[in-house]
């Protein structure tokens, strides 16, 4: 009943223009049945999201504890308990045994025969011959084929018994662990603008509560519930004719795929009202109740691709949640050939377009802006520049003339004369110094000396004649540069 992937390749050119069916569903089937425990946190993570359950809720739920329903300690035993409890005694092949593959295959030839046969009034809601209605359940024990389209059975005896196959399954089909998150999902409600509860209900939460529900169904109980749900939603749509509304098929249905077993109404109390009213929602919305949520699929498809698209409409950090490291986006061998494909062909123009962009630096004309751009290239060699392929020369260096005026303000200010490099540059030539000036310099002195001489005062008149003709030699100096 699950999907299952086949990959042809067709050599038929006339049926290549086919449409091609995909399950926009198979990531999330495949995680089912690869990785269930990984599967059933990531559903009911979101889950608990939508509705509140309490620490014993969520534990039933996900199966760890039994579940505690309501009349389970009751010691009232009436006779419709004590009934359905012997009927289910007596097993059979189909009736009354749990549910399997084998029996929903005898049961969908009820289902398919009722949808040919909607327009009878008061469908499943007139019992049939008891006698009829035992030779068919007979037949489905043993596994003999039926002619339902022979005449020999009326629809009303079909769908009975349908209902009774339903009633004597050990469990309801919605199970019994799911009951209390049916009983929640049913409060959901909408909010007004300051924040508070309506009374109107919030549909949108509902299904989506219902669609993830569903999904951690047992495959059998989930595949005939649908073939239930569409049964009961085309029976429904011809209410004008059968008098069959989704309302009165709840009534019918709800004690036998939600009500827990061997308990009556007065267990339930006010819980029917809410049972049967999510009955009603489930036939009107059957559509699409049986679609996972579009987060879900991305999940599921984030778990095999390694893509790193966004992965839901509100829950964005579901993947980075504690509770679900094994859901992080993993790369597949083949997604990470296609990025090292990627990165080298990259890497390759990357390469080309430096070459071309260097070629046309070189070819440029000299002036500054083209020294700069060499220097550019020069200072990141592992921008895999071309130099072997375009010879390029070092650019010459500029050397710097030092003026004799320049020398004579660093020793009157105090600063230290800049060795010269020794180096393969060009050495400047030297100014002519007049030897009066050389001899002048050496007669008054360093700044040192100069200090020390305005303590002493009989040198005092000495240092201020030096100062006065150092001045004058700058501006001297000065005027014929």
């Amino acid at each position: 009943s699950d999907a299952v992937c086949n990959f042809v390749i067709c050599n038929d050119s006339s049926l290549r223009s086919q449409p091609i069916i995909f399950n926009p569903d198979f990531f999330v089937e495949k995680l089912r049945h690869e990785k269930p425990e990984v599967f059933t946190e990531l559903v009911v993570s979101n889950i608990t999201r939508l509705i509140d359950l309490p620490g014993a809720e969520l534990a039933q739920l996900m199966g760890e504890e039994d579940p505690k329903l309501p009349g389970a300690n009751s010691t009232a035993s009436g006779f419709f308990r004590s009934l359905m409890s012997l009927k289910r005694k007596e097993k059979g092949v189909v009736f009354g045994s749990p549910l399997t593959e084998e029996g929903i295959a005898q049961v969908s030839q009820l289902i398919e025969y009722l949808h040919k046969n909607l327009r009878a009034e008061g469908l499943f809601r007139v019992p049939g011959n008891s006698i009829r209605q035992q030779i068919l359940k007979d037949a489905l024990n043993s596994g003999t084929d039926i002619d339902l389209d022979s005449g020999e059975f009326h629809s009303n005896d079909v769908a009975t018994l349908l209902k009774m196959f339903l009633g004597e399954l050990p469990e309801p089909l919605l199970t019994h662990k799911h009951f209390h998150a049916h009983l929640k999902i049913a409060d959901l409600t909408l909010f007004d603008e300051k924040g508070n509860k309506t009374s109107t209900p919030d549909k949108e939460r509902q299904i989506e509560a219902l669609q993830l529900l569903f999904l951690i169904l047992p495959a059998p109980n989930r595949s005939l519930l649908k073939l239930l749900l569409d049964l009961l939603y085309q029976t429904a749509k011809k209410q004008d004719k059968n008098k069959m509304s989704a309302h009165n098929l709840a009534l019918m249905f709800a004690p036998h795929i939600l009500w827990p077993r061997n308990v009556t109404a007065n267990d339930l109390q006010e819980n029917i009202t809410k049972l049967n009213n999510g009955v009603t929602f489930m036939i009107k919305h059957s559509q699409k109740l049986f679609k996972a949520p579009a987060y879900i699929r991305e999940c599921a498809r984030l778990h095999y691709l390694g893509s790193r698209a966004h992965t839901s409409k509100d829950d964005l950090d579901l993947l980075t949640s504690p509770g679900s490291k094994e859901l992080q986006p993993l790369k597949s061998q083949k997604r990470s050939r296609l990025d090292t494909c990627h990165q080298e062909e990259t890497q390759q123009r990357t390469e080309e377009a430096l070459k071309e962009l260097f070629r046309h630096v070189h070819n440029m004309p000299d002036s500054a802006k083209k020294k700069k751009l060499i220097r550019q290239f020069n200072k990141h060699p592992t921008a895999l520049t071309p130099g072997s392929d375009v010879p390029t020369s070092p650019a010459p260096r500029r050397t710097r003339s030092r003026s004799f005026s320049g020398l004579i303000k660093r020793k009157v200010l105090g600063t230290p004369v800049i060795l010269e490099r020794k180096s393969r540059d060009a050495t400047p030539e030297p100014e002519r110094v007049s030897k009066e000036n050389v001899h002048l310099l050496q007669k008054c002195g360093s700044p040192a000396h100069m200090s020390q001489a305005k303590l002493k005062s009989s040198e005092g008149r000495k240092e201020e004649s030096c100062r006065r003709m150092r001045a004058h030699l700058l501006s001297k100096d000065s005027s014929s540069l």
